[in-house]
């Protein structure tokens, strides 16, 4: 079992599969990772080697922004709207469902922690 980009990725897995494990990554960045390095279509991660694995957490590094990178910068766009009191912002800070949905009798999971 190997880490990739703080990603754990299973040995009998083909190498788009597991990279689509990552955060930030999905089937078409995984894909074109996989013909920027020459890596074949039904390559497991356990036939990889040492270098390819190395070669592939650069290329992750240098392209994309991923895992802890990603979520900091999430984290920073909500912090963002509730500092300036966007509605968005205060939805957030609330617990509440953001983009217009009910409230009324849907939404259990974010009103429970407003009934406490």
């Amino acid at each position: 079992m190997s880490y990739i980009s703080g990603a754990r990725s299973l040995p009998d897995e083909q190498v788009r599969i597991a990279s689509t494990k990552m955060d930030g990554i999905g089937p078409k960045k995984a894909i074109q990772l996989r013909y920027r390095l020459g890596i074949s279509g039904n390559i497991k991660m356990n036939e990889l080697t040492k270098y390819q694995i190395d070669q592939i957490s650069q290329m992750i590094a240098q392209d994309h922004v991923v895992h802890w990178e990603l979520k900091r910068g999430e984290r920073a766009d909500i912090e963002r709207l509730i500092s300036i009191s966007r509605y968005r912002g205060i939805r957030h800070q609330d617990g509440s469902p953001l983009r217009g949905q009910r409230t009324h009798t849907n939404a259990r999971t974010a009103r429970k922690q407003i009934r406490k």
